[in-house]
């Protein structure tokens, strides 16, 4: 719409002779996305991007929709002439226009309620697994149908119920999921990195845009099904992911930009896609092993290029065919670096920073990876540096520009990547990041008549609603994420005020998760998390073979909800941990795997 009708002199000067024009950056204002996209599935249409909302000077909606072309086509009215009528209808008939504004309004409400209810049984966890691992696609992986998105929330709740449980079923469908997005469209083979999501169902053709949170969410289910499987493809598919993010997502400062484009010089994709003659330019005598594995043929299999993939054919490759293979993308590589690259995002989201923090600092320690570990530091020194003012955050930085107050998503997320890096490095200060972050969320976000947190501070912007909501989207709710921050907290800490609060998010919306199990994949997790984490706590040295030793052993741990603390032996854990005052056995670091108030013999 940017180019067919916000750029066209004509629908441009209609446009301001008629309205007030406001163009809305989604990822830089989430809090205004939710309100208008909840606003608009209530007028009946269904929800997507681009939003067009028409709203009064108060700014409450009363008529939306998505996508309008230049001009009627394919029964849709054509822009100008959509602009026209609503101009129209506001003017002539403001009685109309007021009752259909106070039905919204009053619609709209819902938005800043949960329905509480008591805690959350590991039962649920149990029923949500068992009623989601039906709609599982079991030949091509994803939830059926199409187009098919990742879920990697989806992807941790259907490996925890198969840890807890052994079920079959649900180590099945997050096997085979990951391994058909692995092997196909939906993955750069070349230069690494998963696109937003697939168009059909056989994860061939996707929307090529990459965005920064799947990648990091991707990267921290391939660790944890890698740590039980060793599946050399997922520690593949990790390290080139992490590489593609070194490589192109590094933003000026050293945090993560936010997204790659789909498409360059207006074409979805052009940068993806290859011919035959392409290949057998650039190969010479490889093209025929590489055409054969990434299904490159004539007549291509999308529009009539080829998106490269391995989903076609089971058959194995030979250790030379290998080589073979990997020098031929490397070269591949190579030359599609010369052509036109989609648009890069550049700016830089706390959120979904902290959503990759967290990524590379789990994967650096699991593949032993320091420099990994880095770039980790590297984008939290750089938020509390850059993007913090005392104990607050922003939400948007750009070219030296600071925007927008962080909401809850933004503090949720940065709290568990310090938690994250506490864990993987033993550093205090991360420890204390993550209290003051979660101390200003009590203090700005909390909903002390409903319970849980709003997504705006109460010091923020002031809009027509605070919305409230644990239901993942795209990225994982940020009441769900604060839910298991506040449980490895208490658990780090001892401190029962943290126990509490986690309580007390997950009572918020437990009534909800009860009646739609299917958009609370995170909380659900959390609250397995308060109520059954596996401490393991190490007494020993950091940097001492021993110690790192043991460490090394506990990181890759087959446990997904495992939570691993060094401490020194002349250290204490807090009063009230079940490993108090437990020390080390003949001078060596000494481990201690502790579940509820319980602990395991000392083990050397």
């Amino acid at each position: 719409m940017a180019h067919e009708s916000f750029e066209d002199q004509a629908t441009a000067s209609l446009m301001n002779d008629l309205f007030i024009n406001i163009k809305v950056d989604r990822e830089e204002r989430p809090d205004l996305d939710i309100i208008y996209q909840h606003a608009l599935t209530l007028l009946g249409q269904q929800g997507g991007w681009p939003l067009t909302m028409f709203l009064t000077p108060d700014g409450e909606p009363f008529w939306g929709g998505t996508y309008f072309p230049p001009s009627k086509r394919h029964g849709r009215p054509g822009f100008a002439e959509a602009l026209q009528a609503i101009s129209n209808f506001y003017h002539e008939k403001p009685d109309k226009i007021t009752e259909q504004v106070g039905q919204l309004r009053n619609a709209l409400r819902g938005l800043a309620e949960a329905r509480s209810g008591g805690d959350i049984p590991i039962a649920l966890n149990d029923n949500a697994a068992d009623r989601l691992v039906k709609e599982f696609d079991m030949v091509e992986g994803g939830i059926s149908g199409a187009p098919k998105f990742p879920n990697p929330s989806i992807l941790e709740l259907l490996w925890r119920a198969h840890k807890r449980n052994g079920g079959a079923d649900t180590r099945s469908a997050v096997l085979l999921t990951l391994d058909k997005m692995s092997q196909g469209g939906i993955y750069d083979h070349l230069g690494g990195g998963y696109a937003r999501y697939s168009t059909d169902k056989r994860w061939l053709a996707p929307h090529f845009e990459k965005m920064l949170y799947d990648n990091a969410q991707l990267i921290d289910r391939l660790v944890v099904v890698w740590c039980d499987t060793q599946n050399p493809l997922y520690a593949a598919r990790v390290d080139e992911t992490v590489q593609w993010v070194l490589r192109e997502m590094i933003a000026d400062g050293g945090a993560f930009a936010a997204t790659l484009d789909a498409d360059s010089e207006g074409e979805e994709g052009k940068f993806y896609v290859w011919t035959a003659d392409e290949i057998d330019s650039a190969l010479g005598d490889a093209a025929k092993t590489f055409k054969r594995v990434y299904d490159v043929t004539p007549l291509g299999n999308w529009e009539g290029k080829t998106i490269l993939h391995c989903n076609h054919d089971d058959s194995e490759f030979t250790d030379d065919e290998g080589k073979i293979l990997s020098r031929s993308r490397e070269t591949l590589l190579q030359l599609r670096a010369e052509r036109v690259r989609p648009g890069w995002d550049d700016k830089v989201l706390v959120d979904w920073n902290g959503l990759m923090i967290a990524a590379f600092a789990n994967a650096g320690a699991v593949f032993e990876r320091p420099d990994w570990l880095e770039a980790a530091v590297r984008a939290f020194k750089f938020i509390i540096g850059t993007m913090s003012d005392e104990n607050r955050l922003w939400h948007v930085w750009r070219n030296g520009r600071l925007q927008h107050k962080a909401t809850l998503d933004g503090y949720a997320n940065m709290a568990r990547a310090a938690l994250v890096l506490h864990e993987v490095i033993g550093d205090e200060s991360y420890l204390a990041a993550a209290e003051r972050w979660t101390a200003v969320l009590d203090h700005h976000f909390w909903d002390d008549d409903g319970g849980g947190y709003f997504l705006t501070a109460d010091d923020a912007e002031t809009l027509i609603i605070r919305t409230k909501s644990a239901a993942d989207h795209a990225t994982p709710a940020g009441n769900g994420v604060v839910a298991e921050v506040l449980a490895r907290l208490y658990y780090v800490t001892g401190k029962e005020a943290y126990r509490e609060r986690a309580e007390a998010v997950i009572a918020a919306f437990s009534g909800e998760v009860s009646e739609n199990l299917f958009p609370f994949a995170t909380l659900l997790n959390a609250s397995e998390t308060l109520q059954s984490a596996m401490q393991i706590v190490i007494v020993g040295e950091r940097g001492m073979p021993d110690c790192e030793v043991m460490f090394r052993t506990a990181i890759t741990a087959p446990a997904p909800c495992r939570l691993i603390t060094v401490h020194p032996p002349s250290a204490n854990l807090p009063n009230g941990h079940p490993a108090f005052g437990k020390g080390q056995e003949n001078g060596v670091a000494t481990a201690y795997v502790c579940l509820g108030q319980e602990c395991s013999l000392p083990l050397t």
